[in-house]
């Protein structure tokens, strides 16, 4: 868990009570280069800390791998040649289990992922669109909008790198049913903080996560949609806006996509099936399509 957060002095200015000179913790965002048997794959910026779950995941999100048993082993190594370079644990090769057959050619990245999107310097949308090994559509999960509406509060609680640097994503993962936090992990990249989760379900042979919330700090983007679609989430929350081809996206693989959940309000974009509501002390009826988007007020 080393190197997550680090300390910088600063100048702090305040125009009503002068300026000050102290020191300020930063998240630290260092590159990651992902290879699979010794061959790189990508570059991605990242927030040091459960690495071996973040390349995992990528895996998942890249349609390599769609199990816990198609992943074998990883070990971090110097830099490029590794001939005397000391080991900066920024360099993760990963093995993959026998008969599992390694990335395409084409899949291998000639530049870096940015902390801020996963899918930057992808050639084309059709590109992005890998085929998940894991129906989503037929998952029956159902989640009460009650208990909904405190994943945010839940997931704010528990982010303890964000208390002392106020600059990080985090993804988390939640029983439908039972309400329990599975998992949280943090990052620069909100594409890593869920990569990390997917990549924590792959080390603990949880794929596919049928019957599953994952919930996010920020917006919900298409590269988010898809990566819950590769690892079998039928449901993506989110504080703040999805884009309009991650709303897309979530209605053509059957998730159902959340946004704006803040407070007591929230906005459904796709398979308002899932979500429940309670009137009068009674479940009701999943919500349907017509009555489930509001709009960015919560009305």
């Amino acid at each position: 868990m080393g190197r997550i957060t680090t300390r910088r002095p600063v100048l702090k200015i305040s125009l009503d009570s002068g300026s000050q000179r102290r020191a300020d913790t930063l998240a630290v965002e260092e590159p990651l280069e992902i290879r699979v048997a010794g061959t790189p794959m990508a570059v991605t910026m990242r927030t040091p800390g459960h690495d071996v779950e973040l390349a995992a995941g990528f895996l998942v999100s890249e349609g390599v791998i769609a199990r816990g048993d198609d992943f074998r082993s990883a070990i971090h190594c110097g830099g490029p040649g590794t001939g005397g370079v000391e080991n900066t644990y920024n360099v993760l090769d990963l093995s993959l289990a026998p008969g599992v057959q390694p990335p395409a050619p084409e899949l291998a990245r000639s530049f870096y992922t940015t902390s801020s999107c996963g899918v930057c310097g992808k050639a084309s949308i059709d590109a992005v669109e890998t085929v998940s090994h894991h129906e989503v559509a037929d998952d029956g999960a159902s989640v009460a909008a009650e208990d909904l509406a405190a994943y945010p509060v839940r997931l704010r609680e528990q982010q303890d790198a964000f208390d002392k640097t106020g600059g990080l994503h985090a993804a988390a993962l939640f029983d439908a049913r039972s309400g329990e936090m599975l998992v949280l992990r943090e990052d620069v990249g909100r594409h890593n903080a869920v990569d990390k989760v997917v990549g924590w379900a792959v080390l603990n042979d949880r794929l596919p996560l049928r019957g599953t919330v994952l919930q996010v700090s920020g917006r919900a983007s298409f590269e988010l949609v898809q990566k819950a679609a590769m690892a079998g989430i039928p449901i993506l929350a989110a504080v703040s806006a999805p884009s309009s081809l991650a709303a897309e996206l979530a209605d053509a693989r059957g998730i159902t996509l959340v946004g704006f959940l803040r407070g007591r309000s929230m906005n459904v974009y796709s398979h308002p099936q899932r979500v429940t509501i309670e009137t009068g002390g009674n479940a009701d009826a999943a919500l349907q399509p017509e009555g489930a988007v509001r709009d960015r007020s919560g009305r």
